[in-house]
């Protein structure tokens, strides 16, 4: 647990420019502190515990402003940034090395209980209020930009701009 923790704050000093020292990411950083909460909520949605699971993903959303559904599954090196708004809803799968800015929203299209939020490939980057709604993948390598609404499979190292995402 406390590497994972270690990873997650070497994340933001690698990839925040903002970031001064280990200690101002442990105490400052809301995206980070949404991804741990997240790690709690998440295990004991898989024990089984899904009340206190959503109870702790609703005092990491209050606390954040970050909102991670605790069954979503969350790839190891994950940055969320300026996080406010970020929401990720349950059955979003997020890649190895994501960015994910303020805003971005990884929704469902259906009120049925099977596969209904995306898939991110590792290395995506989601720009600051995208919208990607949908039980689909956004390939490996791809970014999608800023205020983009996708709402389509997105193939591996792709840009995609716009309303439709294009």
């Amino acid at each position: 647990m406390f590497e994972r923790m270690r990873r997650d704050v070497r994340t933001v000093r690698e990839r925040d420019p903002a970031a001064r020292s280990a200690l101002e990411v442990v105490l400052c950083y809301p995206g980070v502190h949404a991804i741990w909460f997240h790690r709690i909520g998440h295990a004991l949605w898989g024990a089984g515990w899904q009340t206190l699971a959503r109870w702790v993903s609703h005092v990491s959303r209050f606390m954040t402003g970050i909102e991670i559904h605790p069954a979503a599954r969350l790839g190891p090196g994950l940055f969320i940034d300026h996080g406010m708004g970020v929401v990720i809803g349950e059955t979003s799968e997020v890649g190895e090395n994501v960015t994910l800015l303020q805003g971005v929203t990884l929704g469902g299209t259906s009120v049925k209980r099977e596969k209904r939020h995306p898939t991110l490939g590792d290395n995506v980057v989601v720009g600051a209020g995208a919208k990607i709604i949908g039980g689909f993948t956004i390939g490996s390598g791809s970014r999608i930009g800023a205020g983009s609404v996708v709402v389509r499979e997105v193939p591996a190292n792709s840009v995609v701009v716009g309303v439709p995402g294009r």
